[in-house]
């Protein structure tokens, strides 16, 4: 409605002008006489005067109507299609000039995102910044099909979205996500909106949002991107949901591979996209490392690294700066003479962790020249660049927008795959091993992961067997029979009245209520849907277990 009357406003001119024109040609021709058939005075009325004008303005081609003209009204008409056209001209002109106008152009736009919001009639999630993060999030969400919003300051990111190739529409406005206005249009106060996510490459703009939304819609869950540590506590003090450091994430993941090589392919395995190459086991060497870079990622990988007893030796180009040790290495290590010095030919391992995408590659290439034998871990800060890093052929990638997309998706998509990773740290070496094994072999390519809820929404037919009374475990369930175990679905995790159990039992008994995660192929994903979503289905895989209680299928 506002664009209308903004509308009106530009074009009161010419359409004053236009009516004007009109009324005085209507007007003039109910008042020149004229003659009928049969040769009598005839004054036409306004209808059929407002009707001839009508079409007479537009140059649409007309006859004299309801009988031929007389001169005068032949010289009337004459000079109100002259009028008339001239009229038309102006309008349609000044429409198009106004078209045109940037300001109008956004106000249309505007008022067609904040429509196209207020018709989404699902949990929808809003998402601010639209660069490798923001894209990645999109599509994820996707996957799981969840709605998303995007609002970016940058008209490029905005235009990749509309000609991104996705299968749910996504409203995206070009807009300041600093201002509370903009989230309001964007959905905050929308009743479907799920969450707010802060992902713009600026902490500061992001604790902006995380303020924003916690001020206006003080439940709703927000998740902030935060790569500086006094910014992200200044989130935390206020009740941010979720505090994304992608430094710290991928530094507590070296510490896991370095401490628990199959703890960290367990977490690869359960977080990459499924039906996908599963990763190779890492077994950093332990020894001397050389850690190129010492802003924030060198800083949180210096310390994750001392923690675990590795010496590490630091190049870095302005050591006053980032307040790096006093034996640090003065240069880029992009440099033969610099990664000598640092000793990389006595070196097991190397990290280029700059903010440069071309001097860690050129730090790769340089350091393998010297040393062939060197476990390479690599600072990605571009996702264009995955071509460039693939080829590298670097041991272990930190793409810190895959990491916190993959971050945020499993916790909000998958809150029991989250629970289940951080407490799989807790199981010893031996365990580790152990399930590592079991989860390989359910699948040949990366598994799956689901959740069932014992709920009559989720799973009627066994929410309605166990209200009956019926004992139901885990192996009924999965068919899983001493003589023909199901291995193409394990579960993972059972959560019962805020009680988690790690890799529960096949014979443990399901109650109503229970959280189960699992993980294996899409066809045990589906064939477990339809066993606890049929009745018959159900009863009949029962029967196999309990062929003495067995009743006929419930129809």
């Amino acid at each position: 409605m506002p664009v209308f009357f903004l509308a009106l406003r530009r074009l009161r001119g010419p359409l004053i002008t236009l009516i004007s024109v009109y009324a005085i040609a209507v007007f003039g021709l109910t008042l020149i006489p004229g003659v009928d058939s049969n040769g009598n005075p005839w004054r036409m009325d306004f209808l059929h005067a407002f009707y001839f004008v009508s079409f007479m303005g537009s140059t649409i081609g007309f006859g004299e109507i309801p009988y031929p003209f007389t001169e005068g009204q032949r010289l009337w008409v004459l000079v109100c299609i002259y009028f008339s056209v001239v009229a038309w001209l102006y309008t349609i002109g000044r429409a198009i000039t106004l078209a045109q106008e940037p300001a109008f152009r956004q106000a249309v736009t505007y008022g067609t995102f904040e429509n196209a919001v207020r018709r989404i009639d699902g949990p929808f999630y809003i998402i601010c910044g639209y660069g490798d993060t923001g894209r990645l999030l999109v599509r994820g969400f996707i996957q799981h099909n969840t709605r998303t919003v995007v609002i970016d300051n940058d008209q490029e990111q905005i235009n990749n979205l509309e000609l991104a190739d996705l299968t749910l529409y996504v409203p995206g406005l070009r807009a300041n996500v600093n201002h509370p206005n903009n989230l309001i249009a964007a959905g905050l106060n929308h009743s479907r909106c799920a969450g707010v996510i802060a992902v713009t490459n600026s902490d500061h703009v992001n604790l902006k949002v995380a303020i924003s939304s916690k001020l206006l819609q003080p439940h709703l869950p927000v998740i902030c991107r935060s790569e500086i540590h006094d910014v992200g506590i200044n989130m935390e003090s206020f009740g941010t949901d979720e505090i994304v450091n992608p430094f710290d994430i991928f530094a507590d993941r070296l510490a896991m591979a370095l401490h628990s090589p199959a703890n960290f392919v367990i977490h690869q395995w359960l977080t990459s996209a499924s039906n996908t190459p599963m990763s190779e086991p890492l077994f950093p060497p332990k020894g001397r490392w050389i850690l190129c870079g010492y802003g924030r990622f060198g800083k949180a990988v210096q310390k994750i690294l001392a923690f675990a007893g590795v010496e590490a030796t630091i190049i870095e180009l302005d050591p006053k700066r980032t307040h790096a040790p006093e034996d640090t290495i003065l240069g880029r290590g992009t440099e033969a003479v610099t990664l000598r010095e640092g000793g990389v030919e006595q070196a097991v391992g190397i990290i280029a962790g700059t903010d440069d995408d071309a001097n860690n590659l050129s730090i790769i290439m340089t350091a393998r020249e010297l040393n062939a034998e060197l476990f390479v871990v690599a600072r990605q800060n571009r996702q264009e660049n995955d071509a460039l890093f693939q080829a590298a052929d670097v041991n272990l990638v930190m793409q810190r927008s895959d990491i916190i997309a993959r971050t945020i998706i499993t916790r909000i998509t998958k809150p029991l795959l989250a629970e289940f990773l951080q407490q799989l740290p807790q199981n010893d070496e031996e365990s580790t091993n152990v399930l590592a094994s079991r989860i390989s072999a359910v699948s040949e390519q990366t598994a799956r992961t689901w959740t069932l809820i014992v709920t009559k929404s989720q799973a009627p037919a066994l929410a309605v067997a166990l209200f009956k009374g019926d004992h139901i475990t885990l192996s009924m369930i999965l068919e899983h029979t001493p003589d023909a175990p199901n291995k193409n679905c394990l579960p993972l995790l059972l959560k019962r009245d805020h009680v988690t159990t790690m890799l529960p039992a096949i014979t443990t008994q399901l109650e109503h209520g229970d959280h189960l995660l699992f993980a294996g192929t899409r066809s045990a994903e589906k064939r477990l849907t339809w066993v606890t979503g049929n009745a018959n289905a159900l009863d009949g895989v029962i029967s196999l277990f309990q062929p003495a209680a067995h009743t006929s299928p419930v129809s």
